[in-house]
């Protein structure tokens, strides 16, 4: 890979790729991490929602890997807003991973999921004063947002401190979202890529497929390459070990002229 790490604004640096584990139920997630860290992942993504941080934690205080040397992302749940709902959260959090602290927090959305849309500014902001006084503390390495956009991110800029670090949203072949890739850029906030493979609805393209036999690998290394050739931070996921290891294995460069291809390529899922 042209990078093995991504630099927050705060000089933190964090692995170019992570292992992500939504939809990986609790019992399946000790293995499923397990066999990421004995793959040389180094860098594990979750969330309080995803109701596996229990075994997660449990995977990576077992392994051999020292805490320090392992970078552990979770996530605000998206409909908790305000101040002391998050530092209660927080709490639950570590204490399920059973760890001192994190690396990453994020607040998973800008508005609870079964309420797409509604304006939780105010506790957006809330939220986030709590998420500095954590970081403040030394309880958080680096704060963040997912699936925000641009006017989700603003209120942040206006009224807080501190710049989010990262900004975790979907992108893939087919979803550059260009304009709040730009912004974010534009504010120094590293751009986190999760679901690279649209959920597994690129690995059926033609085109995709035709382009991958050029560069001699699989559809879902070429799509989790692109991301990476974009400057964003891909989270592929998997159950399965062969794929684990394969979704790693990203040493080959993309051309300016297949980017250029693969940019044209309309949301598969639109």
């Amino acid at each position: 890979m042209k990078k093995d790490t991504f630099t927050f604004h705060n000089g933190v640096k964090i692995p170019s790729i992570g292992f992500g584990t939504w939809q990986i139920p609790n019992e399946e997630a000790y293995d499923s991490v397990t066999m990421a860290l004995k793959n040389g992942y180094t860098h594990i993504d979750t969330a309080l929602a995803y109701k596996n941080e229990e075994n997660v934690g449990k995977a990576i205080r077992e392994f051999a890997t020292p805490r320090e040397d392992i970078f552990i992302t979770s996530k605000l749940p998206a409909e908790i807003k305000g101040y002391d709902e998050t530092l209660e959260a927080f709490n639950e959090t570590i204490t399920n991973l059973g760890v001192d602290y994190l690396d990453l927090y994020l607040i998973h959305a800008p508005w609870p999921w079964s309420d797409q849309g509604k304006d939780c500014t105010e506790g957006n902001v809330q939220s986030w004063k709590a998420m500095e006084k954590l970081y403040n503390d030394g309880k958080i390495k680096a704060i963040g947002v997912s699936n925000f956009q641009i006017e989700h991110l603003q209120p942040i800029l206006d009224e807080c401190d501190i710049v989010p670090m990262a900004n975790q949203i979907p992108f893939y072949v087919g979803k550059d979202q260009e304009e709040l890739l730009s912004f974010c850029k534009d504010h120094d906030i590293v751009v986190e890529a999760y679901s690279p493979l649209a959920t597994g609805q690129v690995l059926d393209m033609p085109e995709l497929k035709e382009m991958a036999e050029k560069y001699d690998v699989t559809v879902a290394q070429l799509s989790i390459r692109y991301c990476l050739e974009k400057d964003t931070l891909p989270l592929p996921k998997s159950t399965h070990e062969s794929r684990i290891i394969e979704n790693k294995q990203l040493d080959f460069e993309i051309s300016d002229e297949d980017i250029k291809t693969l940019e044209q390529i309309r949301d598969v899922r639109d």
